[in-house]
């Protein structure tokens, strides 16, 4: 059976006699601060809220729109000069730190044994270009002579045909001589024995029997001589062959021009490639008396002097090292999971520790490898037990025009630089 509990009854408050109820338009009055205050607190609370959403959005924006390294530094050529012939240094015109332009003489090397040299190496070539010249001239000449002597010995073997058939000729008629003689003194003997019989029967004078015998002794006598002549006549035949043997000869060493032209020419280029090599000897004497003045290849500071005055140096020896400031770059060194966003030609800003500067640049270039990749004992994690290591890969950064042109940025300087990947 349920039981209710009835509570007293409320006695409504009577408010005192003196005291009366105020207007509506009052009441409102006295409540409105209130509301006020409690509407504009929570309007505040919701506009902080936003400021801090849009400040900590544009904070997440700023801090994900980089990436910085502070293992990063400045990076430069180092030129290293050295000789490039042995000498006595006589004067050093540089100091260490001293800001040298392209084109001046650093040291200068004792260069009266290379202008010894160089004397004699032009006496040489000169001596040399005259043999070549005198060669080069008796070619057309040996060319004229040889042909001369083609043509000559030519005529020379064809006369010597023409006397041979002409000394035959007069061989032949000799022997007709001889043997027409050979009949007139045969013809003389038989009619000096007739007239020989006729004078003894006293048949004919003395006097005809005289001339009888002068008559038998002259065609002797012609016999002997026609026969003289065939002699004579067969020994020019003999002498015509042999002056035809010699004028075959003549031929035969006269066809051997072209070899002989052969010759003078390559007599005339060995001249001429003499020549060329005193001339290769003098240019080398010449470049060695240049490089006795050693001068800067590039603009830069000069570091590291090892040179002295009266030192003697030897050819390759390293005197200096020159660092042109004029060419330096930006070496970072990213973590492997820093590189997702980076690309090359994104800006970058490059904060100096030196000098607290902030210079402006761009990226250029990516290595193909990572650092440990050219390290002297590179990681082998196909040994021992495997740790996982976060490896770097070097970023090559590069310096807009005009930003170092004060030269305060040197190699090797720490660098912090952020690249805006967004």
């Amino acid at each position: 059976m349920e039981q209710t509990t009835q509570s007293p009854p409320v006695q409504a408050k009577t408010p005192p006699a003196s005291t009366k109820p105020l207007p509506a338009s009052e009441r409102d009055f006295h409540t409105r601060p209130a509301r006020t205050e409690s509407a504009g607190f929570r309007v505040g609370v919701v506009i902080a809220i936003i400021v801090l959403l849009v400040v900590g959005f544009f904070v997440y924006r700023y801090v994900t729109s980089y990436e910085s390294t502070d293992d990063a530094q400045v990076d430069g050529h180092i030129n290293s000069i050295s000789a490039r012939i042995s000498g006595h240094v006589v004067k050093l015109n540089v100091q260490d730190n001293q800001y040298v332009q392209a084109g001046t003489v650093l040291v200068e090397i004792d260069l009266a044994d290379y202008q010894l040299a160089y004397d004699r190496a032009k006496a040489d070539f000169e001596d040399a270009q005259a043999a070549a010249l005198a060669a080069g001239v008796n070619v057309p000449i040996t060319s004229v002579n040889t042909s001369s002597q083609v043509s000559v010995s030519e005529a020379d073997v064809e006369n010597a045909r023409a006397g041979i058939q002409a000394a035959r000729q007069q061989l032949e008629a000799a022997k007709a001589q001889l043997q027409e003689a050979d009949a007139n003194n045969i013809k003389a003997q038989n009619d000096l024995g007739r007239y020989k019989q006729l004078v003894d029967k006293q048949e004919i004078s003395q006097q005809q029997y005289d001339q009888a015998v002068a008559a038998a002794r002259g065609s002797a006598a012609s016999v002997e001589a026609a026969r003289a002549n065939a002699d004579a006549a067969q020994q020019q035949v003999i002498q015509a062959q042999g002056k035809l043997v010699q004028a075959q000869a003549n031929w035969r060493y006269a066809t051997t021009a072209p070899k002989q032209m052969q010759i003078i020419r390559a007599r005339a280029a060995s001249a001429e490639a003499q020549a060329q090599r005193k001339k290769a000897d003098l240019d080398q004497a010449q470049l060695n008396l240049q490089y006795t003045k050693i001068v800067a290849p590039v603009s830069g500071v000069v570091s590291n002097r090892t040179v002295e005055v009266g030192q003697n140096v030897a050819a390759g020896q390293e005197l200096m090292k020159l660092i042109p400031l004029d060419d330096v770059w930006i070496t970072a060194n990213f973590k492997e999971t820093e590189l997702r966003d980076m690309k090359v030609g994104q800006p970058v800003t490059v904060k100096v520790d030196a000098n607290g500067r902030e210079y402006k640049g761009k990226v250029d270039s990516i290595a193909g490898a990572s650092g440990a990749r050219f390290s002297l004992l590179p990681p082998e994690n196909a040994t021992g037990n495997y740790v996982k290591v976060v490896q770097r890969i070097p970023v090559k950064i590069v310096l807009n025009p005009g930003e170092n042109s004060d030269h305060q940025l040197r190699p090797g300087m720490s660098v912090v630089p952020k690249v805006w990947i967004r």
